[in-house]
């Protein structure tokens, strides 16, 4: 299991993580072919279908792409999501005992917050990277902006109404890591297991988030 702060330098490095829903098990081979040949070698397998944690042993199985747990709300949850070999797991809230159990089994953990009270029960955690979620109705970039004043040191993953169009507005603050978003995985293709379609809609974000990165 790879240690948190590599993990956290990879999403980084990638600068966007596909959130992605699976209903089927048997469509994740398919998605993780498209993101690696799309450039994208990253998946946030969400845990709103019972197929989430077989999705995710598939896709950690393939060896090739970094892959993570979304949408966990218990430290159960978190259990599932580590046996299946999630290398991260990500909240839509912050949990101490999500957190606590991602720290026992040495994953990195993104509990959400979007709150200035919210990222200091963060810290109180030891957390200083969050999710910034729903993003597109907490106030955006410029929310984001204002709490990296006083919080310095905490970095987001903002997720939730982000899209092509306001990308460049996240992407451009210091304090923004990467980005989440499911516009290049949408749920009805995933499911047709359209490596081709998906494999386009992954290689146009890349190029959209690699035209943004600062020279």
């Amino acid at each position: 299991m790879p240690a948190a702060a590599p993990v956290l330098d990879r999403l980084a490095d990638h600068r966007l993580v596909p959130v992605v829903v699976i209903d089927d098990a048997a469509d994740a081979d398919a998605l993780g072919a498209a993101l690696v040949a799309g450039g994208l070698p990253v998946a946030e397998v969400t845990f709103r279908t019972d197929a989430a944690a077989d999705a995710i042993r598939v896709l950690r199985d393939r060896g090739d792409v970094l892959v993570g747990a979304g949408t966990v709300l218990t430290a159960a949850q978190v259990d599932q999501a580590v046996a299946a070999g999630a290398d991260y797991v990500v909240s839509p809230g912050t949990s101490r005992a999500v957190v606590e159990r991602c720290a026992e089994h040495g994953v990195l953990a993104l509990p959400g917050a979007v709150t200035a009270t919210e990222v200091q029960a963060a810290l109180e955690l030891g957390v200083t990277t969050v999710k910034f979620f729903p993003a597109g109705t907490s106030g955006g970039a410029p929310a984001i902006a204002a709490l990296a004043a006083p919080f310095g040191g905490v970095r987001f993953v903002p997720t939730g109404g982000v899209g092509p169009s306001n990308l460049a507005d996240y992407l451009a603050l210091p304090s923004v890591v990467a980005v989440g978003g499911s516009w290049m995985v949408p749920r009805d293709v995933v499911r047709a297991r359209d490596t081709a379609a998906l494999r386009a809609l992954v290689a146009d974000a890349v190029a959209l988030a690699t035209r943004l990165r600062p020279t």
